[in-house]
């Protein structure tokens, strides 16, 4: 855009009063964090303003009328079909524009419209064969699979516009009574370099006298012969003509039909209110990561009534909603140790939910291809038959109920658990917010009296904190509230000194209670801290405890300096802290054990893997008749090497007379194992083993574990997986951006019209060698959305001890497995002396679902249920369709330049 245009200059003059609403509603409500008007003319202001940072080429390439949330709210849904000429007199840079036309076009189709893509010459060829006949959803998968398949297309032969506009017209219609589509507007975009027909008699056929199906008509090059044809299309079908010379013009000009499908809506003065599918501000970083947003969007039109049959689209005005909003509604101490609250669009594409990944990569700063259509499919996969997703998508009240299989620790354990799951739609959006309670957690809780004074005395301690993530007390409604802590806060409203601060009354009333019962303990560790010999090799390092009210007590027993894992319940380690949709990792995997015993394991830390401490913890659970919640989870953090020698003390001590092992883990002939019940390796003779899984060192032995029951295979999935491809790429960007080739191509290009205008195309395969597609040839891999199949183990509790021979081919390994009482440990014991290499090692590795052509073919057509949205403006009878476009012919002056250029490029 040209920021001294008179209609942007103008635009942004009488926008400036928008300024002032901003900062009231700011006023009015601190919580809103981006208000913004996006202009029709292509101007974007937003409150609070700030700094916009040029891409590599010095291009702020931002343009808001390309948002999701622009063009939803400017249009209603709609079924598209895009033809594109693809005849011999395309060939070269029309055809480069014909593709970045279409792909244009892609960026303005949203989840909630249907599209395919028609190639014709003197035959039909749909981009995609497997689509034949049928329209797709207009999601990031299907636009970027449609879009690989555009650089295939090649000129060549005569276009016959006549049977493609037959078949789109067949299309249209047929798939409107599937029932299927979007059920409300529906166009044809036509790509093309011209047209020798105005072809009325197949519009009188299908489209006359309703005119359902609007036509857009995009003319390729500078050559207006066919212009006139083309508009009376467009006029004759409540479409809109423009003409596209350049790649700098695609842009504006595919806009144009947006302003034509916005007016039915404009003249009806319907604000309809929208909300997008979740997406990545990264603008805003709440110290955790980038924020995931929704945003509430409503078009802004001129109520004049000498336009009113022009339909004048403003723009469209939003506000964006952090999707954390949403969750504060179910606050996460309610939902028991496992359970978790998410919520899902219309199309079904999850709003937020704890294993959504939308992130990857070093520091997990960039973001996956197709974030923000993840289905709840993809990761309630256990539901085989989408009963819990299509009953949220049509916006039911209800229950259901199954065993899902939880990946923890970055995938490498897995909690098998029945699920119970409430679900109810959100009223005036388009989402659905369902809860997942897992039994025996979240259904029982208790309740404790004690003071105010006693309890705000023991919260104050310094070895207490509250989870950062959880609402004890709304401190971002008020500014004055925003840099209190929870523990501030907590004071301040019992003391009565803040009467507009609201807080969550129970959940303080619990957090007081934990905070008495839970004192003594740090009487407890400071004794141990004083005394010297109970600790004196300072092998434990950390002590710690956390409550079903996200209450944390942490003693150290060394200094911060000397802690081995120094993220260890800091923000940095996200699964070791109370998050807003999870509790600690630590404290789920002790809530799954046998009351009173201890869960081992070594951290498997973000980055290179920390394998230098151990850490233990246990659940603690009131003994009584009733069923009793979990009330709290302790552990402690110590150094491996400590765990490692007490282990191997332990290892030999023997019960004879004499005090001597008849057998011991000294022995040459045997080895040692230490692991726990999801088969990782915690102790080895071999150090470099330990962290690894125990089927990686001994695949022999884990395998005949596995057919003996001692431990199971779970199969889990990864629909959000990334895998390595390796790929040709060409930088043919660099021709286009050189000033000499760009002008060099151009004036060829030009030229080449020319020629074929005098010499009806006998030449033109000698002229043309196709300068923009040149490119340096190079290979690299890529990361690419993919679905992954991968394993986890997990030990059989009931067997305490086993013991087998394995035939190695001329040897017998024999081994024996035994349970350490009270852990979630076993010590293994094999025989080392047969060598059983010829035994694949048994792996974790994930390894991709391929899919055949014929399924891939079949997971295109297929389409989950979806909810259409409530409105739709598809045509208005009062609508002014002459305004439809104005055809542009070549200027004397050009020709004239072109004309002195000539000698000057080929001189005799």
């Amino acid at each position: 855009m040209y920021n001294k245009d008179s209609a942007i200059v103008n635009g942004v003059y009488w926008s400036e009063a928008l300024n002032k609403v901003f900062v009231d509603n700011f006023e009015r409500d601190p919580s809103l964090i981006w208000q913004y008007f996006g202009s029709a003319k292509g101007f974007f202001r937003q409150y609070p303003g700030i700094k916009w940072k040029p891409d590599e080429h010095g291009v702020i390439a931002f343009d808001c009328r390309n948002r999701k949330w622009y063009i939803q709210a400017a249009t209603s849904p709609k079924d598209v079909v895009i033809l594109v000429d693809v005849s011999g007199s395309m060939k070269g840079l029309r055809l480069t524009i014909a593709r970045q036309t279409v792909s244009s076009i892609l960026d303005t189709l949203g989840d909630d419209d249907f599209f395919n893509i028609i190639a014709y010459n003197e035959e039909l060829h749909y981009v995609e064969p497997c689509l034949n006949g049928t329209l797709v959803q207009a999601d990031v998968a299907n636009k970027d699979h449609f879009r690989e398949h555009l650089d295939k297309l090649f000129a060549q032969g005569i276009g016959m516009l006549d049977i493609a506009l037959t078949e789109a017209f067949r299309l249209l219609g047929d798939f409107n009574e599937t029932g299927r589509g979007s059920e409300c507007s529906q166009a044809i975009m036509l790509v093309t370099d011209g047209a020798v027909d105005t072809y009325d008699a197949i519009f009188a056929k299908y489209n006359w006298p309703d005119r359902k199906v609007r036509i857009f008509p995009y003319l390729i090059g500078r050559e207006s012969a066919f212009a006139d044809n083309l508009k009376w299309m467009a006029c004759a079908n409540k479409g809109y003509f423009t003409q596209i010379s350049t790649l700098a013009d695609v842009q504006e000009n595919v806009m144009e039909y947006l302003h034509v499908l916005s007016r039915p809506k404009v003249i009806d003065r319907e604000h309809d209110t929208v909300w997008t599918e979740a997406y990545i501000d990264n603008t805003l970083d709440d110290g955790q990561g980038p924020v995931l947003m929704t945003t509430v969007a409503m078009p802004v039109f001129s109520t004049k009534n000498e336009t009113r049959n022009r339909g004048i689209l403003l723009g469209v005005v939003g506000t964006d909603v952090p999707v954390s909003e949403l969750l504060k509604t179910i606050p996460k101490y309610k939902l028991g140790i496992h359970g978790y609250a998410f919520a899902i669009t219309n199309n079904g594409y999850i709003l937020t939910h704890p294993d959504l990944r939308p992130l990857y990569g070093d520091g997990k700063k960039r973001r996956k291809p197709n974030y923000s259509s993840v289905d709840l499919s993809e990761v309630e996969w256990e539901d085989k038959d989408d009963m819990l997703r299509n009953a949220m998508v049509n916006r039911k009240t209800g229950t259901f109920s199954m065993e899902v299989k939880k990946s923890i620790d970055k995938g490498k354990r897995v909690l098998v658990l029945h699920n119970d799951y409430y679900y109810t739609d959100i009223q005036g959006t388009p989402f659905s917010l369902g809860v997942a309670l897992s039994r025996g957690h979240g259904k029982f809780f208790f309740r404790g009296n004690v003071t105010v004074e006693e309890g705000l005395h023991d919260l104050e301690h310094p070895d207490v904190a509250l989870a950062d993530e959880w609402t004890y007390c709304n401190t971002d409604e008020h500014p004055e509230h925003r840099y209190l802590s929870q523990i501030e806060a907590i004071k301040l409203y019992l003391g009565g000194y803040e009467p507009h601060l609201q807080c969550d009354k129970e959940l303080i009333q619990e957090v007081l209670f934990d905070a008495v019962v839970t004192a003594p303990l740090e009487a407890y560790w400071t004794s141990l801290v004083l005394n010297k010999s109970e600790n004196s090799d300072k092998g434990v390092e950390i002590a710690y405890l956390g409550t079903r009210t996200g209450l944390s007590r942490i003693n150290l027993f060394v200094v911060p300096d000397q802690l081995t894992n120094q993220d260890f319940l800091t923000a940095e380690d996200k699964e070791g802290v109370f998050n807003a949709d999870h509790f600690p990792l630590w404290y789920k995997r002790a809530a799954e054990q046998v009351p009173g015993t201890f869960v081992y394991s070594l951290p498997f830390n973000t980055g290179s893997e920390n394998k230098s401490v151990v850490l233990a913890s246990t659940a603690i659970q009131l003994l009584d008749e009733r069923k009793s919640p979990i009330a709290a989870a302790v552990g402690i953090q110590m150094k491996l090497d400590f765990f490692q020698k007490k282990f191997w003390t332990a290892s030999r001590q023997c019960a004879a007379l004499d005090g001597k092992c008849s057998i011991s883990c000294d022995d040459e002939n045997i080895n040692c194992y230490l692991i726990d019940n999801n088969g990782f390796i915690l102790v080895a003779e071999d150090y470099t083993l330990t962290g690894k899984f125990f089927g990686d060192a001994e695949g022999a032995v884990m395998s005949k574990l596995l057919h003996m029951g001692s431990f199971k295979r779970v199969t889990l999935y990864d629909y959000q997986a990334l895998c390595w491809v390796f790929s040709e790429s060409s930088d043919s960007g660099h021709t286009l951006l050189d000033p000499y080739f760009a002008f060099f191509s151009a004036v060829k290009w030009i030229l080449t019209e020319l020629i074929i205008f005098l010499v009806e195309f006998n030449l033109y395969s000698w002229w043309n060698s196709d300068i923009t597609a040149k490119a340096q040839r190079m290979g690299r891999s890529t990361q690419v959305p993919c679905d992954t199949e991968y394993p986890a183990f997990v030990s059989e509790r009931t067997i305490k001890e086993n013991m087998g021979n394995i035939d190695c081919g001329g040897c017998i390994k024999s081994f024996v497995i035994q349970q350490i009482p009270s852990s979630n440990l076993f010590m293994v014991v094999l025989d080392n002396q047969c060598d059983c290499s010829m035994f694949e090692p048994i792996t974790m590795d994930p390894v991709e679902i391929i899919y055949n052509e014929s399924l891939k073919c079949e997971r295109l057509k297929m389409q989950k249920d979806r909810r259409r949205p409530d409105t739709c403006h598809p045509f208005h009878p009062e609508e002014n369709s002459m305004e439809c476009g104005a055809a542009v012919a070549l200027s004397p002056s050009l020709a004239a330049t072109l004309l002195c250029v000539l000698p000057a490029l080929f001189p005799r």
